[in-house]
């Protein structure tokens, strides 16, 4: 993290205005944000189309508050790979070579060919050949 970045972080969490703004960010991903994306997400069926790495810190509570943490992705991710990582909130900075161990490990597998998969350019927003990339209708 840093000496500098970490005093801005001591500063801030000092500051009542952002100690507010940090609840607020909780609160609405527990609440409001799930119900006006995820549930929506949900019941129109949308998934992750791409291969989905989950870790988790092992010093936390996730698994308290959610149980089995893959379960809970699994509605959305259906090529799903996950591990817990031991450490705190701050993976990276705790665990830095589990972490890089368990990216490197997912980013190296070999992946499948998905033609079933749609895709688009992400600027004109039309559909692509996956083989070739093409621009397609």
């Amino acid at each position: 993290m840093g000496q500098g970045n970490y005093a801005d972080y001591l500063r801030a969490i000092h500051d009542p205005a952002v100690q507010s703004a940090m609840i607020e960010d909780y609160r609405a991903g527990l609440g409001v944000d799930r119900a006006a994306d995820d549930d929506a997400d949900h019941t129109a069926g949308r998934q992750l189309a791409c291969p989905t790495l989950v870790a988790w810190s092992t010093d936390e509570d996730l698994e308290e508050l959610y149980g089995d943490v893959l379960a809970v992705w699994q509605p959305w991710a259906p090529d799903l790979q996950g591990l817990p990582i031991h450490s705190g909130h701050h993976m990276a900075e705790d665990a830095p070579d589990d972490l890089a161990a368990a990216l490197a490990d997912f980013l190296g597998r070999p992946q499948e060919p998905r033609v079933d998969r749609l895709y688009r350019h992400r600027c004109t927003g039309k559909a692509l050949d996956p083989v070739g990339a093409s621009p397609g209708g």
